[in-house]
């Protein structure tokens, strides 16, 4: 078994014993789609700027990149436990090199990912009719993959670099509360305060979705779309190289 393939196989036996995290995994998201979105849907869309889509529609590719930022920081927290165990410096000894360790955690983030895609576009279909084309379906894995690996790392360096347990959750508490709410997962940013436009634009949470968002129901202009996707694979390859440097220095 290769190296990166042994810390996969870990990661899952971990998260797929554990029924709580697989449940908020896969399926706490599509909760905020069947609650949040009809209940939106049904009470404030005449107010709101969407033409030619209902709220369902707009807001399912905020959940799905609500899903790869919830992913992310639930195995950021299984990374810290390991840390703060002792077990992540006992796996620091094993002929593996720091980028492996990293991508064989991220590719099981990768998966539940992408799962929670599946399960959540198809029951949206489904049960409220939510729509997407089927030709784009090959841009909504990438765009999920990658959203869910560049989340993973970036919290990655808060799980290595922070010692206390009180700390670390009052970080990640306050990055689930800033990031999804301070940009474009739940509404339309083209009426809000330009100075809540202006720091939306700089939140990497807006990128992505903005990117789900055009994959699945083409909203959005093409150029902006691709500034915003390149500045979040930007994001990402530098969330990696900082956490595979944070890596190092535990050594």
């Amino acid at each position: 078994m290769s190296a990166i393939g042994a810390v996969l196989y870990r990661e899952g036996k971990i998260r797929f014993t554990n029924v709580t995290f697989i449940f908020w995994d896969l399926f706490y998201p599509l909760a905020y789609l069947l609650l949040f979105g009809l209940a939106v849907n049904k009470a404030l869309v005449p107010e709101l700027p969407l033409v030619g889509v209902s709220y369902n529609d707009f807001f399912l590719p905020g959940v799905l990149g609500m899903a790869s930022f919830v992913i992310a920081s639930n195995a950021a927290w299984a990374f810290f436990l390991d840390r703060d165990n002792g077990i992540f410096y006992e796996m620091l000894t094993y002929p593996l090199s720091r980028a492996e360790f990293l991508l064989g955690k991220v590719l099981i983030n990768v998966l539940l990912a992408l799962a929670q895609a599946v399960i959540t576009v198809g029951l949206g279909w489904f049960l409220i009719g939510v729509r997407m084309p089927l030709n784009r379906l090959p841009l909504l894995v990438l765009a999920v993959a990658i959203g869910s690996a560049g989340w993973f790392f970036f919290y990655a360096n808060f799980a290595l670099r922070i010692r206390r347990n009180d700390l670390f959750n009052s970080v990640t508490s306050v990055l689930y509360f800033i990031f999804p709410f301070l940009s474009s997962m739940f509404y339309p940013l083209e009426p809000l305060p330009r100075f809540f436009r202006a720091a939306a634009f700089l939140n990497p949470t807006t990128w992505h979705v903005d990117v789900l968002r055009y994959v699945t129901i083409g909203w959005g202009q093409p150029r902006v779309v691709l500034m915003e996707a390149l500045a979040f694979v930007a994001f990402s390859v530098a969330s990696f190289a900082i956490a595979v440097r944070s890596l190092r220095e535990q050594e």
